[in-house]
């Protein structure tokens, strides 16, 4: 206990202030994926895009400063399968992604990444500025046993249940939109509108760790 009437002061530390957009790209721990459907007579359709590694998977990529995650979803679809679509602005579904990343020792670590699926809606396939990723579509079923492919069972087990949530959310919003018992109701997939589309220059990947994309800053995506 201090003596003679003495106090000690607790210095509160200054608060300092960062911009999220500036944490994520420090962290690199947000991602945005883009759950792309389409509706036929035979059931609910999903379109999976290669990896580099190979692997099926959904367009996604790292969140952009200054895009929604909806805007960096719906760009991560053109840019990897050509989509043009309907997005929903808010995310139906979080995973974690698990990388493998060497440090400077050349040490091996695992880094998750959280990722954010928003559903899109396919109206029209361009040729995909990444030309590698092979779009394809699948049932949800078939899509989830290409997600499974040479991954980790509790990996395997999360993708299959963002899957089975999209198609849960596609019913609901069908019928909400088509089958109302009071009459038609407010759609909330949105059209995205792509002007001009993003440039791909493939001898800048490495150099950028970018995976090759620059993006042309005239670049807009409106969500309508």
């Amino acid at each position: 206990m201090p003596t003679g009437g003495s106090r000690v002061q607790a210095r509160q530390p200054s608060a300092k202030f960062v911009r999220l957009a500036h944490l994520r790209r420090l962290l690199g721990c947000e991602q945005v994926a883009a759950v792309c459907y389409r509706v036929r007579r035979r059931g609910i359709e999903f379109l999976l895009v290669r990896t580099n590694s190979r692997h099926w998977t959904f367009p996604k990529g790292g969140a952009e400063p200054g895009l929604t995650h909806a805007q960096a979803a719906a760009l991560e679809a053109f840019e990897e399968a050509g989509v043009h679509g309907r997005m929903e602005e808010a995310s139906f579904a979080r995973y974690i992604r698990r990388k493998r990343a060497g440090d400077s020792a050349g040490r091996s670590a695992e880094k998750e990444l959280a990722v954010s699926a928003h559903l899109c809606e396919v109206t029209r396939l361009d040729p995909p500025p990444e030309s590698h990723r092979n779009p394809t579509w699948f049932s949800a079923e078939k899509a989830k046993r290409r997600l499974s492919e040479d991954r980790p069972p509790e990996y395997a087990a999360e993708l299959a249940r963002v899957v089975d949530r999209a198609v849960t959310r596609i019913r609901r919003l069908h019928n909400r939109t088509h089958t109302g018992l009071d009459g038609p109701r407010k759609d909330v997939l949105q059209k995205v509108q792509f002007i001009d589309a993003p440039r791909r220059t493939m001898g800048k990947a490495k150099a950028s760790g970018t995976g090759g994309k620059d993006r042309q800053p005239h670049l807009q995506i409106d969500l309508f």
